[in-house]
């Protein structure tokens, strides 16, 4: 497994690869949306399955238009969202129709953050777009904290590990839900 900085994982990324890298609280496992090839690998390797969708991380909202349906939304809704954003917060926002279910799952919207992480800034900036994004474990285990742990779970099983440092945040992302304000975990 190929151990990179951000600014080297463009092109694993963007061929299809499947990444590790530090998030705000846990190492994320990672990969293009924009690749369903890549994304069935990611859900092999974590063993979830794709009915449950997938969070996407960025670097700013205007990476998450192609996936979110903002037309969907009021003024309201998207201001609550800008306001917590970047930050550890995720919002379930509505779908546009040509959003791969394997992104979104059963459902008819997506789970989507602006992430405060300089690690998952500098990834998403160098690919200019999303990242799919999903805690490293295999379903139903803990996230790995650690590169060590990564190595030790994933190795042979993913392209590369993102190097760097996992953010201050020591719970998962709150998740909201955008429509109805309704928080749908609570991560801090």
């Amino acid at each position: 497994m190929l151990q990179l900085h951000p600014s080297d994982i463009k092109d694993i990324v963007l061929n299809g690869g499947v990444i590790a890298y530090p998030t705000e609280a846990v190492y994320g496992l990672g990969c293009d949306p924009d690749n369903d090839t890549a994304i069935q690998k990611l859900l092999a390797v974590k063993q979830r399955p794709w009915q449950k969708g997938l969070i996407l991380v960025a670097s700013d909202f205007q990476q998450l238009l192609p996936y979110v349906d903002e037309s969907q939304l009021t003024a309201e809704q998207l201001e609550l969202a800008f306001s917590k954003w970047p930050g550890p917060f995720t919002f379930v926002m509505p779908i546009k129709a040509q959003v791969s279910k394997y992104l979104c799952g059963e459902f008819d919207s997506i789970a989507v953050r602006v992430s405060a992480h300089a690690g998952v800034q500098a990834l998403c900036r160098a690919l200019n777009k999303p990242l799919v994004s999903t805690s490293a474990n295999l379903a139903g285990e803990d996230p790995a904290l650690t590169a060590d742990e990564i190595l030790a779970d994933f190795t042979g099983k993913i392209d590369a590990l993102v190097l760097g440092e996992l953010g201050e945040q020591r719970q998962p992302s709150t998740i909201i839900d955008a429509r109805s304000g309704k928080i749908l975990r609570n991560g801090q």
